[in-house]
């Protein structure tokens, strides 16, 4: 065997000095963001939108500057959930996100089309590549939270925001059902692939508190959390109800006003 010559680009030799290439995007230089977590689910239709809305609007209560990056490009829920009807624009120094009510920072696709019914029809390459720009091209002012509203899965999008993000931590939204559960379990490993830790799971649709007699009903089957958390050693685990009371607030726009603590634990270790 030939000796190293710790050239890592004309070889495949592991050496002390052979170090892993960084494929992280640039940040805009008048941008500043302190933490970023990452919100996903290994299946859509389980509450990610609903679950990131909620963490922000929580650390904006809180004091802190939260912020939003929609990278669910196809399917961007985030604008309605908040009532955000004013577009995106660009200045010399970079695009600006629309601000909510309550001073949340959101970007979106549904922020940059003339008519936010307007199908996306875009492949993979370009759909990742629009969620580096919502990062490197997008004048976050000031944010201590950001929480990226990521897609259903472990394709391109999610691995690209793992790869070109500085993610601190990913939370993880399920709902009750045994399919879902082990749909979970890969979302969870891809985490540990890419070596970053999980905060926390939601588990979404829980169950249904009966406003009568107060007793809780398993509405979509007995949950399976607790033991997915333990396995993997996730100490946070939160349950949403089914609570149409939360569900008006999220199709009114009114996200902003909810009222519930179902998700203060998982915040305040964020």
């Amino acid at each position: 065997m030939s000796e190293c010559t710790h050239d890592c680009g004309s070889c495949s030799a592991n050496c002390s000095d052979r170090t892993q290439e960084s494929f992280l995007a640039a940040l805009n230089p008048n941008s500043s963001v302190k933490k970023v977590y990452a919100i996903m689910s290994g299946k859509g239709g389980v509450g990610k939108s609903l679950v990131t809305s909620m963490l922000a609007v929580l650390a904006q209560r809180s004091g802190k500057h939260a912020a939003i990056l929609d990278a669910d490009i196809t399917g961007p829920s985030i604008p309605k959930a908040f009532k955000l009807n004013t577009r995106a624009y660009t200045t010399d120094e970079g695009l600006i996100p629309v601000t909510s009510r309550t001073g949340i920072d959101v970007m979106s696709l549904n922020l940059l089309l003339d008519n936010e019914t307007d199908p996306v029809v875009w492949r993979g390459p370009v759909i990742a590549g629009a969620v580096k720009q919502f990062w490197s091209d997008v004048i976050w002012k000031d944010v201590d939270y950001m929480f990226v509203d990521m897609p259903p899965g472990t394709g391109d999008v999610p691995l690209t925001v793992f790869q070109s993000l500085p993610v601190d931590g990913i939370i993880v939204v399920t709902s009750p059902q045994e399919l879902v559960s082990m749909i979970v379990e890969k979302a969870v490993k891809m985490a540990e692939i890419m070596n970053i830790p999980v905060v926390g799971i939601v588990e979404n649709m829980s169950y249904f508190e009966c406003p009568d007699c107060g007793k809780k009903h398993s509405i979509f089957g007995e949950s399976h959390i607790d033991e997915i958390a333990a396995k993997y050693g996730i100490k946070s685990v939160s349950r949403l109800p089914i609570d149409p009371l939360l569900a008006a607030c999220v199709d009114s726009g009114n996200i902003e006003k909810f009222d519930g603590g179902w998700l203060d634990a998982l915040s305040s270790t964020l």
